[in-house]
């Protein structure tokens, strides 16, 4: 099957129904009449803005969450903002289904309505980037820029993010570090399709530096201090915001993910198929039988898991992970790859290794050298000397890695995450064993499955 005849099977399945648009359309004109409504009782002056792929209307079929902005005058104190703003967001939320308080750089309330997720941020209305305070302003910028500069390619966009999902690659958040939506726009935008967005991958990668924006010669000192942070900090792009040049979009894409594109887009150009867009899920093997293929052994340690959002938890169990690496290694056992998550309110680290055992030199020390017990601790050992009167020799112990690791735990020399370090302290070690509910985790992890770029 051609390219074209691929495309034109995927879009019926992730491009929005007329009956799914005018649903999305029933329930944005709801919700902007709640928040004016409840803007007006409480005697603000505040604007609403919808932000994100269901205002840009480059989201795919079947996903609907909204970003709803509540935008606050430029001169508004931040303290205010946060207040005022959480009081609105909790006030409009009161008249839909249910809501939460969450926590970013201020708090914001997460509510549902009609069956979708609906996101009410307090942010400042600005004009321009100069106007930006807090990191969720850009957001109202980036619609305006989109809407100015897609021009009908909003099925490119569904197609490029439909494809880094089915890859793997999707998402900017710090667990995931691959495309954000706004990224797979600027490319669209930038390259004209999806397809000369993936037949550029390569150039992409070399060229480095991508402005729309052409703040290079608009703001050249700023946009260049952004150029040469981001250079340092090794990333795999630099795509400097069209709306602001003091940050990269592409900030939080991770060289792992982009790799996944890198690979995938030649592998669809050359051997185009639906199973990049909609990959059959992958069937889990035996955890057990894996182990044995490569005879190696499977450390898992399982604790409770901190209450805490996954972009704040993962990165801490990926740190302890790493400790736990570096750790082990000093001791004498090679780590050959680890892997975190959670599963319910439990969270695990499993750490893949080459041995359960390590043979370990000790001095033993003996006896006085004239007496009876001194000549039979002699006789008994092959490597014999005196210091003073007493007998020492070397002695060859095995220790397990089971019996290793509460030893550094207690002798405080695994870095970890701090958030997770307590809860790790009192984990549950499993060698070669796993629960249940991780057997597919980690067979996934053990047969690299998981990260396979020709699976």
């Amino acid at each position: 099957m051609d390219v074209e005849a691929v495309l034109q099977k995927i879009l019926p399945r992730i491009r929005p129904t007329d009956e799914e648009r005018a649903f999305v359309e029933d329930l944005m004109r709801e919700l902007e009449t709640i928040a004016e409504e409840t803007i007006e009782s409480l005697g603000l002056d505040v604007k609403p803005y919808f932000v994100g792929s269901l205002a840009k209307d480059t989201y795919l079929a079947g996903d609907h969450d909204v970003d709803l902005f509540l935008a606050f005058p430029l001169d508004t104190p931040l303290e205010e903002l946060r207040e005022k703003g959480l009081r609105l967001g909790k006030t409009i939320a009161e008249r839909l289904d249910s809501y939460e308080i969450a926590y970013a750089e201020h708090p914001y309330v997460r509510a549902r309505y009609r069956g979708v997720k609906v996101d009410l941020v307090p942010c400042y209305d600005v004009e321009s980037w100069r106007d930006v305070k807090t990191a969720v302003d850009r957001s109202i910028l980036h619609n305006r820029w989109v809407f100015e500069n897609l021009r009908g390619r909003n099925d490119e966009v569904r197609l490029l993010k439909r494809f880094l999902k089915g890859i793997n690659a999707y998402g900017s958040e710090i667990y995931v570090r691959g495309f954000s939506g706004y990224l797979a726009e600027i490319l669209v935008i930038k390259y004209g399709s999806f397809l000369e967005v993936l037949e550029n991958a390569d150039f992409m990668l070399r060229q480095k530096i991508i402005d729309p924006g052409n703040w290079l010669k608009r703001e050249h000192e700023v946009a260049m201090k952004t150029v040469r942070r981001e250079a340092e900090a090794d990333r795999p792009l630099i795509v400097i915001d069209p709306v602001d040049p003091r940050r990269n979009v592409a900030a939080n894409l991770g060289w792992e993910r982009y790799g996944f594109f890198y690979f995938k887009a030649r592998q669809f150009l050359e051997n185009p198929s639906e199973g990049f867009f909609f990959p059959k899920e992958k069937t889990a093997g035996n955890y057990i039988l894996e182990l044995r293929r490569k005879g190696t052994h499977l450390v898992t340690l399982v604790f409770r898991a901190p209450d805490m959002v996954d972009d704040i938890l993962l990165p801490q169990l990926e740190r302890s992970a790493r400790g736990f690496e570096k750790a082990l290694t000093r001791e004498g056992f090679k780590v050959l790859g680890w892997n975190v998550g959670h599963e319910g309110s439990k969270a695990f680290i499993m750490l893949e290794v080459d041995r359960r055992e390590r043979e370990r030199m000790m001095i033993k020390p003996g006896p006085e050298f004239f007496t009876e017990r001194g000549r039979d601790f002699y006789r008994k050992n092959d490597r014999v000397w005196i210091i003073g009167k007493r007998l020492f020799a070397e002695k060859v112990v095995r220790e397990g890695i089971v019996e290793v690791i509460p030893e550094l735990l207690e002798k405080n020399q695994v870095a970890m995450g701090k958030s997770v370090r307590e809860n790790i302290r009192d984990a549950g070690i499993m060698l070669d064993y796993v629960p249940k509910e991780l057997e597919n985790e980690a067979y996934l992890f053990l047969s690299r499955e998981k990260w396979n770029l020709k699976g």
